[in-house]
């Protein structure tokens, strides 16, 4: 869908986030993103207004339970999740880890679990430590040359002990797009169920989670504009065979896998995003209601997105003494998540200047630890990092390319 996007609209969308009002030019998103005033607000007020716990049957608990539940609602339509439920935690790596301890009582010793070397450590760490039960890891590697998990390598490692596959969307380091569904369906046909990383993919275009047929999708709802909590859709079928970490007598799902329950002034927030998303869809193009205002609020996203990042890789490939981590082309199956080293500087030194300059990026491993083991990067300095979302600016691309150019000189 082609959205042409004004610098009118785009100082429209910032005017929502009372943050980008400061000094500070946010361009470490991909850590954790700035909110909307709809999504505080929302906090403020469900704390000001109907603090209480939920199902005690009194007209205010009333209102706050079904106020979680419709933020559970929500965030299955923000998911494209028909089919599945969505559990609600406090981070990716909670509710993973959680996913991770109700498989280790479901297989088999000898089990096979495939995964992705490209993988943010939330989705290879529990999988890891499944061998304490006699589950095999079988690693995926990428190819240091093409930054790529390749779909021969995956076939060979498919065989009827594969229980289950564990891959990122998007790497959080390298920023490319795989194909989910045709992994998917590989997986699927050797038995498999296939648990998706779709941290660093969320934030940049609209997740279609039945669609593409998965088991199990994750993502953290503060990277994508919202409260500091986190989502894992299953498919009902995953789901009836599994069972969840709560008291023994709760037995509703979510709640089955929602030990302690979800922070309700989270899901107040996430309600507040669905405001927002009104207003990032009103670019010039019809909108109605539910899951047709998140695909056309993520069009305007992305077509906020594509020159910012087309821009700052035409800079990155100038230089002869970068090497851009990731694909260096500005393709549709990239996000504006870009890292790169340099031949001579540390990315820590790099990163040091930059963030003198109240631009905020970062450098390291960016939990992909395995993956900078793999492309030979010391972890701890790693990659320097830059990630943009729809609210940041050309003028902001400019400014850190002026302070690129002397910090890699």
């Amino acid at each position: 869908m082609d959205v042409e996007i004004t610098a009118d609209f785009r100082n429209e969308l910032r005017s929502h986030f009372p943050a980008l009002a400061g000094e500070t030019i946010f361009l470490e998103n991909a850590g954790g993103s700035q909110v909307p005033v709809q999504v505080a607000d929302r906090i403020r007020d469900y704390l000001l207004e109907s603090y209480v716990q939920l199902g005690a049957g009194y007209e205010l608990s009333r209102r706050s339970t079904d106020l979680v539940n419709r933020a559970h609602d929500f965030v299955r339509l923000l998911m494209g999740g028909e089919g599945g439920e969505v559990i609600l935690g406090s981070s990716a790596s909670v509710l993973l880890q959680m996913l991770a301890e109700c498989y280790s009582r479901v297989l088999k010793p000898g089990a096979e679990v495939i995964v992705a070397q490209t993988g943010h450590e939330a989705n290879i760490g529990p999988w890891a430590r499944l061998e304490r039960f006699g589950i095999r890891t079988r690693w995926w590697e990428m190819n240091p040359r093409t930054f790529t998990c390749s779909l021969d390598q995956f076939q060979d490692l498919l065989s009827n002990k594969t229980a289950l596959v564990a891959f990122p969307h998007v790497s959080n380091l390298l920023g490319e797009i795989v194909d989910v569904r045709a992994i998917t369906n590989l997986a699927h046909e050797a038995g498999a169920r296939v648990v998706v990383d779709g941290v660093a993919f969320a934030p940049h275009r609209a997740m279609h989670v039945s669609d593409w047929g998965v088991d199990w999708y994750v993502y953290s709802t503060y990277k994508v504009f919202g409260p500091h909590m986190a989502a894992l859709w299953g498919r009902n079928d995953a789901l009836e065979g599994l069972t969840g970490p709560n008291h023994f007598f709760i037995r509703d799902v979510p709640y089955q896998f929602e030990l302690g329950g979800p922070s309700h002034e989270g899901c107040a927030g996430l309600l507040g995003l669905a405001d927002y998303l009104e207003v990032a869809a009103g670019c010039g193009v019809d909108s109605d209601s539910g899951r047709s205002v998140v695909e056309q609020a993520f069009d305007v996203m992305t077509a906020c997105e594509r020159p910012l990042q087309a821009r700052l890789l035409d800079y990155l490939r100038s230089k002869p003494t970068v090497r851009i981590v990731g694909p260096e082309d500005d393709g549709p199956d990239r996000v504006g998540t870009i890292s790169f080293v340099h031949s001579e500087k540390s990315s820590r030194a790099i990163a040091e200047i930059v963030d003198r300059t109240q631009i905020a990026i970062r450098h390291g491993h960016m939990y992909a630890y395995r993956l900078c083991e793999a492309l030979e990067l010391e972890p701890e300095d790693g990659v320097v990092r830059v990630s943009l979302v729809h609210y940041n600016t050309p003028d902001e691309i400019e400014k850190l390319i002026e302070v690129l150019d002397r910090a890699l000189d």
